[in-house]
């Protein structure tokens, strides 16, 4: 399998009625009672306050990828128990065509076209697909939250026409992450190193309120590096949340280990 379908697994990587799907509608006000005055520190509060309570959650999702003159359109099912795996399966027309089982310590992937698996830690991976990975931020990234923990870090605050902003500048990595003004939804994060010539940005379009949480009803996914753009627009057609999930993983025999340095 390409390298783009890899990425595309590792990225993706009903029990409840759903109640309403926010679309981004309202724009920032300025607040000009300096006692009510929003603070980086208040939006970051703001947007933690919204209820993300499971234990599991089961996506259907389809996505379509592309990398310059290369496409694809596949389907996913998603697999989450919440901070300690995550398993994703791609199917071409109903077919498994390959697995990720992600967990806090190493991943887990395989893919038929090639007969290939990989194991290994977060490290090598990060570097192969140029740009930081570990457990928290793919599962983050996921169901809409940002993929670093906004009360550890230090952010400046600005409104642009649509959105309250946050920009931090760490070890030549410029990060950025945007709100919604009703909810404090997360409507895009962004990772700029420019020094290496790559970007990562994800975009949540519209969220849906169910009895467990906001979650987002679809991302999409802009990686650049070195001019050269990779797209992955995720749709999540289902969502079922805490019931009792199976992770079924297992290599077929005779695939050969890929290794990355």
């Amino acid at each position: 399998m390409k390298k783009g379908l890899f990425i595309l697994a590792i990225i993706f990587l009903s029990s409840c009625k759903s109640k309403a799907v926010f679309v981004d509608t309202k724009t920032p006000k300025a607040v000009v009672n300096e006692e009510n005055s929003l603070t980086s520190e208040k939006i970051i509060q703001n947007h933690y306050s919204n209820k993300n309570e499971f234990s599991t959650l089961y996506i259907r999702a389809s996505a379509k990828y592309k990398h310059e003159d290369d496409s694809q359109s596949v389907s996913a099912e998603v697999k989450i128990k919440k901070d300690e795996k995550i398993l994703v399966s791609i199917r071409v027309l109903g077919i498994t065509m390959a697995k990720a089982l992600i967990t806090p310590n190493e991943v887990n992937y395989y893919e038929k076209i090639n007969g290939t698996y990989f194991q290994g830690n977060y490290e090598g991976l990060s570097q192969w697909l140029g740009t930081d990975l570990d457990f928290n931020k793919i599962q983050n990234m996921l169901i809409g939250q940002p993929i670093d923990d906004l009360t550890k870090g230090n952010y400046s605050f600005i409104e642009t026409e649509k959105f309250y902003k946050l920009n931090a500048l760490e070890d030549k990595t410029e990060k950025s992450f945007s709100f919604e003004a009703e909810h404090f939804l997360l409507k895009k994060q962004e990772i700029i190193q420019p020094d290496k010539e790559r970007s990562f940005e994800v975009n949540y379009p519209n969220f849906q309120d169910f009895v467990s949480g906001i979650f987002p009803t679809s991302l999409t996914i802009n990686a650049f590096q070195k001019k050269v753009k990779t797209t992955i627009i995720i749709d999540y057609n289902s969502k079922t949340f805490n019931e009792d999930l199976s992770f079924p993983y297992n290599v077929p025999d005779g695939y050969d280990r890929i290794f990355i340095k």
